[in-house]
């Protein structure tokens, strides 16, 4: 179970040693408070084991510890969780280098956990439970570097659904609504990344968008998350049930607005899924070059 700082991660690793399970579940900082506080709650099966999963060494050595571990009983099951994203901003003002990070952890690393854990998982005809995001579905404004390594994971998570039914292995996704998790409803990590992204912008990109309009769909964020649900329990029942129902969901759902949204997604006009897309999350104002006070100032 990887990304257990915090967020479903950890509730969700706390969930299964309460059944009674074994659990291998990965931190990022074996001090940080989530990690302590397994420390602290779970039984002495659960096992903490430090992986950035950028990090190919981290992964090895978690996978070896796994295997050692579990090599004559295989492996139940496999819980992709952990997830990043710290840009919130328009493609083009976003730099090269979030879309990068977010691919490295929410795909690749994903990736190749997945894969080195494979053999294990074959012997058990195991299942196979990874956390996604409606983001990666559809174009949520200002969601671009992340939403697209969550497409790439859902569709390579789909492609082992299928290629691995021959084995008996059960893949599920889960695409969860908007929940309190880690960093996500904390105003000042997002202020510091709105000043840092402000930084970095080259001054004809500033200049075409101007600081109000990165500022406004800070603000924007920041009131949204404020009504995400912090009940993290139909998440963690959804991964529950990839994980033991006989004849698990290919897709799970959990969270408020997801019917809805879908809905409008599958069946109405592109501009009819855009225009929803920003009232329901974020619609920034217009950029500074488009706007009227602009062009009469140029005109001046």
């Amino acid at each position: 179970l990887s990304g257990c700082d915090s967020g479903f991660g950890q509730a969700t690793a706390r969930h299964l040693d309460i059944m009674g399970f074994r659990v291998f579940a990965s931190v990022l900082d074996l001090q940080s408070p989530g990690a302590q506080e397994l420390r602290r709650s779970c039984s002495p099966r659960l096992t903490l084991l430090q992986m950035d999963l950028t990090k190919t060494e981290d992964i090895q050595r978690v996978l070896q510890h796994i295997q050692a571990h579990t090599n004559s009983t295989g492996l139940w099951g496999l819980v992709n969780n952990a997830g990043f994203n710290d840009t919130i901003a328009d493609a083009e003002l976003s730099p090269l280098g979030k879309f990068r990070t977010c691919m490295e952890v929410n795909f690749f690393g994903s990736l190749e956990l997945t894969k080195g854990l494979l053999p294990l998982l074959r012997s058990a005809s195991g299942r196979i439970v990874t956390v996604s995001s409606p983001a990666g579905d559809m174009p949520f404004p200002c969601l671009a570097a992340y939403g697209a390594s969550k497409a790439a994971l859902s569709l390579v998570m789909d492609t082992f659904r299928s290629e691995l039914q021959p084995w008996g292995i059960k893949v599920s996704l889960i695409l969860p609504g908007y929940y309190k998790t880690g960093t996500t409803c904390d105003p000042a990590f997002w202020n510091l990344q709105k000043q840092q992204l402000l930084a970095s912008l080259p001054q004809e990109l500033l200049q075409a968008y101007g600081e109000d309009y990165v500022e406004e769909i800070n603000q924007q964020f920041i009131q949204f998350m404020k009504v995400a649900v912090e009940d993290l329990s139909a998440v963690v029942n959804s991964i529950t049930d990839g994980l033991l129902a006989a004849n698990p969901a290919v897709r799970y759902y959990p969270g408020q607005g997801l019917g809805i949204m879908y809905f409008i997604h599958r069946y109405l006009p592109y501009f009819v899924r855009d225009l929803f897309l920003k009232g329901f999350f974020i619609n920034p104002k217009l950029p500074r070059a488009l706007r009227r006070e602009h062009h009469n100032d140029v005109k001046k």
